[in-house]
C-alpha cells in the first residue's frame, strides 16, 4: 500500500509503499556494486584475485535476479502512485518505459550471465561466494549480449538519476515526492 504525505501546498501526495522503497534502494545499491565488480574484474589478469571478484560478480548477479523477482511481485501487487495531473504526458511515457526497461535489464542481465558461465559449471551449477551454488542456463549465449545489456543498464541508470535530479532540483514537481527520501521543496 502506498503512503500519503502532504506536499508544501497542503495537498496529499501518494508515495511508493515502504516495501517498494526498500526494494528500490537495495536494488540500486546492488546494481552500482555489480557494475563496479563487472568493470573491475574485466580488466584484471587471470588469477585468484580475478576469480574471487568474478565469484562476487556472480553472487551479486544472482541476488539481483532474486530481488528482481520479489520486486516485480511487489510492483504487481502495489502499483506505483499516480503521476500528478500537471506532469506532461511525454514524461509519463518516458518514466513508464524506462521502468519497464529496468525490469527487463535486471532480469535479462543475470540470466545472460548464467548462460555465460554454463560451460564452466559443474553438474549444472555455478559456484558463488559463501560456498553457495546456483543453477546455470545451458543455453548458448554470446558474451557481447551480456556486455551490451550492461552498458544499456549503465546508460539507463544515468538517465534515471538525471531525470530524478531534474524533477527534484530544477522542476520541483511533486513527482519527486513519490520516492522517499525526496521531497519537491515547492513553496
Amino acid at each position: 500500500m502506498d503512503q500519503m504525505v502532504d506536499d508544501d501546498s497542503g495537498s496529499a501526495v501518494r508515495r511508493y509503499s515502504g516495501a517498494a522503497v526498500a526494494l528500490h534502494w537495495i536494488a540500486a545499491a546492488f546494481i552500482i556494486v555489480q557494475v563496479w565488480l563487472g568493470l573491475s574484474f574485466a580488466d584484471m589478469p587471470k588469477g585468484p584475485a580475478r576469480m574471487n571478484l568474478f565469484a562476487w560478480h556472480k553472487t551479486v548477479g544472482v541476488a539481483i535476479l532474486l530481488l528482481a523477482i520479489v520486486r516485480l511481485a511487489v510492483r504487481l501487487k502495489n502499483p506505483p502512485p499516480p503521476f500528478p495531473a500537471e506532469f506532461p504526458k511525454w514524461q509519463r511515457a518516458a518514466a513508464v518505459w524506462s521502468h519497464r526497461a529496468f525490469y527487463f535489464l535486471i532480469i535479462a542481465l543475470p540470466l545472460t550471465g548464467l548462460m555465460l558461465v554454463a560451460e564452466h559449471a559443474t553438474n549444472g551449477l555455478t559456484d558463488l561466494q559463501f560456498g553457495l551454488k546456483f543453477p546455470v542456463l545451458p543455453i548458448p549465449a554470446v558474451g557481447e549480449t551480456h556486455v551490451l545489456l550492461a552498458w544499456a543498464m549503465i546508460a539507463l541508470w544515468v538517465l534515471h538519476v538525471a531525470a530524478a535530479l531534474k524533477q527534484q532540483f530544477f522542476d520541483k514537481t511533486v513527482v519527486a515526492d513519490r520516492m522517499p527520501p525526496f521531497r519537491s521543496g515547492r513553496a
